[in-house]
């Protein structure tokens, strides 16, 4: 009974982790966009500005996530269209306990939220930036 439940809370974690990264992916588009509508009206770059929001609203993007698995946490990792990765934080697989990076490898010390709780989830589905700005202590 007690595996099925943490069994359970592992494959919620998970959910919630793949959650985050759309709300990532779509805070990304949506500081792209506002950052072309700047030049639209600018004669030399309106079409180059215009295409380039049109392929942000149909989902396309210069920025993916992935998730890499490790033996505690779940790294997720921003890769740029140039390859170019870097680890967006940690997400603690068996608690969904959220880290800001510290290294590639590891983790800064203490909990930053706890996608186990409604309330940190709901905030950071709703608040996460694709930069990782919310990750720094509060």
């Amino acid at each position: 009974m007690q595996a099925q439940a943490q069994q359970t809370i592992a494959e919620n974690v998970y959910k919630h982790t793949l959650m985050l990264i759309e709300a990532l992916k779509d805070n990304y588009r949506q500081f792209a966009i506002r950052g072309h509508q700047k030049f639209v009206d600018d004669d030399n770059t309106k079409e180059y500005h215009q295409r380039k929001i049109d392929e942000l609203k149909s989902g396309k993007s210069d920025i993916d996530y992935v998730i890499e698995t490790g033996k505690k946490y779940h790294k997720v990792i921003m890769v740029s269209s140039g390859n170019s990765r870097s680890v967006h934080c940690f997400i603690d697989k068996n608690t969904g306990e959220l880290y800001k990076s510290a290294t590639w490898k590891s983790p800064a010390k203490g909990v930053r939220y706890d996608l186990r709780l409604i309330k940190d989830r709901e905030w950071l589905f709703e608040n996460a930036d694709w930069s990782g700005g919310y990750t720094y202590a509060r």
